[in-house]
């Protein structure tokens, strides 16, 4: 009983945030960067994950050339 109540009240708040949102569920419509296209996309996430995962080498270089 109480499961019941549960599901139907975690749907329609589901349903009425969706409704609240404004673009109407595109899938990526409230994304600050564009989908669409695919070879962007896929540069600035090389671009934003790769510079974090290089910054600590980077750092070790700059250190170990420091005199």
């Amino acid at each position: 009983m109480f499961a019941n109540r549960f599901a139907s009240a975690s749907r329609s708040l589901m349903t009425s945030a969706i409704r609240r949102g404004g673009d109407g569920g595109v899938p990526g419509g409230n994304l600050p960067f564009q989908i669409q296209n695919r070879f962007r996309l896929t540069v600035l996430f090389v671009a934003f994950f790769g510079s974090g995962l290089a910054l600590p080498f980077v750092l070790v270089r700059h250190q170990l050339l420091k005199k």
